[in-house]
């Protein structure tokens, strides 16, 4: 696996895992993906069982991981239960191969910045949050349409509000661990664990 865009040194790893990631971020951005962006969000409901699904990350600071949602969805009543979560990013395209995983506890983003990132949202989607049941059976995408015509109708001639249903989470970041591919299996690993107000940094066996 070529690896020419790794500048981070394994061995000698950063203190501060939070810059690399966001180098990370950035150059996944350069490669040919429709969302660079996304994640997979592993959660554990109220009965034991856990669950993942593809969110998109809108915004990561020392402060956690942002994701938005609707907030009567499945994965949102597991995250009422256990607020915990891991985040799993894989980028395998060439010329890189790296993941990063993120654990921590989970809360809701402020109404304010669930306000501000709902009105970054083309009208289309904002339509669809009002109109899906989100994780609900329903009958058939008819059905569905039928939904969003409602809302379109009811919203018609003005700006749409966010639904008191949909907003932010964050994921804290507890626990960071930083892989990057290589031949033969011989993969680099790097773990952050926070420690206080810094970190506890350790390398692992591939």
């Amino acid at each position: 696996m070529n690896t020419t865009h790794n500048t981070f040194d394994f061995d000698h790893p950063p203190s501060d895992p939070v810059a690399a990631c966001q180098q990370w971020f950035e150059q996944a951005k350069k490669l040919p993906l429709a969302n660079p962006n996304a994640m997979t969000l592993s959660t554990v409901g109220a009965d034991g069982h856990p669950s993942s699904r593809i969110v998109l990350l809108r915004g990561f600071d020392d402060q956690g991981a942002v994701f938005y949602t609707n907030r009567e969805s499945r994965k949102a009543l597991a995250l009422a239960a256990h607020p915990r979560a891991s985040l799993l990013f894989h980028w395998d395209e060439h010329p890189i191969g790296r993941q990063i995983n993120i654990e921590g506890a989970v809360t809701h983003t402020s109404d304010a910045q669930s306000d501000a990132y709902w009105l970054t949202r083309r009208r289309e989607n904002q339509i669809s949050a009002w109109a899906s049941a989100q994780s609900q059976p329903i009958a058939n995408r008819a059905a569905m349409q039928q939904a969003q015509d409602a809302i379109e109708a009811k919203f018609a001639g003005q700006n749409v509000p966010r639904p008191p249903h949909w907003g932010g989470y964050r994921v804290a970041l507890e626990r960071i661990e930083l892989w990057q591919g290589n031949e033969f299996r011989s993969h680099d690993r790097v773990v952050y664990t926070r420690d206080g107000s810094g970190w506890n940094i350790q390398r692992l066996c591939p």
